[in-house]
């Protein structure tokens, strides 16, 4: 077992640093452990948002595309790190819009919901300025397709 503390206090980080796995993928202590760091999935992902992570463990990137949950990582990884569990979502995180949002400020801005291909970006109507993004966490997969065209970098997905 890989003793994620330790190695982050060598390398000048008390903590280790919190990374999106990818999808399906099991509790951060046993992802770690059964995580061979062969490279397959990000070999095989065909939106190229698995890189080499922290310590060369995969973890995802959407600034290169969304996770479309085809699942290719899944089948790619024979350590079974990534393994599917019946009735759970393929992975916890949804989107989350901070305050650099340009509605916030003003200005008129849609894009994050023009992006959302299962419509759980919202903008009612407000009164006296432009209408603010709202997530419903219930429909959000976590997809990341909203992230990468957002102008002002104001989403995160975690």
């Amino acid at each position: 077992m890989v003793d994620a503390a330790r190695r982050g206090f060598l390398r000048g980080r008390p903590r280790p640093r919190v990374e999106l796995r990818p999808p399906w993928a099991l509790g951060e202590n046993a992802f770690i452990d059964r995580c061979t760091r062969c490279n397959a999935c990000l070999a095989v992902c065909p939106e190229h948002i698995l890189v080499s992570g922290d310590g060369g463990y995969p973890t995802v990137d959407f600034s290169h595309g969304e996770c479309t949950f085809c699942g290719a990582c899944l089948a790619a990884c024979q350590p079974q790190a990534l393994k599917r569990t019946e009735g759970l979502p393929a992975w916890p995180y949804k989107a989350h819009v901070g305050d650099a949002c340009l509605p916030a400020s003003g200005v008129e801005c849609r894009v994050c919901g023009d992006f959302c291909d299962v419509r759980a970006i919202r903008f009612p109507p407000r009164l006296g300025g432009s209408p603010l993004p709202e997530i419903d966490a219930t429909q959000c997969t976590g997809c990341g397709a909203c992230l990468a065209p957002c102008p002002s970098a104001a989403i995160r997905i975690g």
